[in-house]
């Protein structure tokens, strides 16, 4: 029964819906990176960078 109701609620969106959906993700997600990147913070800057070396993530 919760396969039926997860699968009626994701088709409950509309298009336009789903896109801003999407988009706001990305935004946010590059928000998250660009603001751990360039942080003055040296802890969160370091840490962003030994991730982004970790997932192969060109950072230089």
């Amino acid at each position: 029964m919760s396969a039926t109701l997860s699968s009626s609620a994701s088709a409950a969106l509309s298009r336009p819906k789903r896109i801003t959906l999407a988009l706001g993700s990305c935004l946010l997600g590059a928000v998250l990176i660009f603001f751990a990147g360039f942080s003055p913070i040296e802890a969160l800057h370091n840490t962003a960078h030994d991730t982004r070396h970790s997932a192969a993530f060109p950072c230089h």
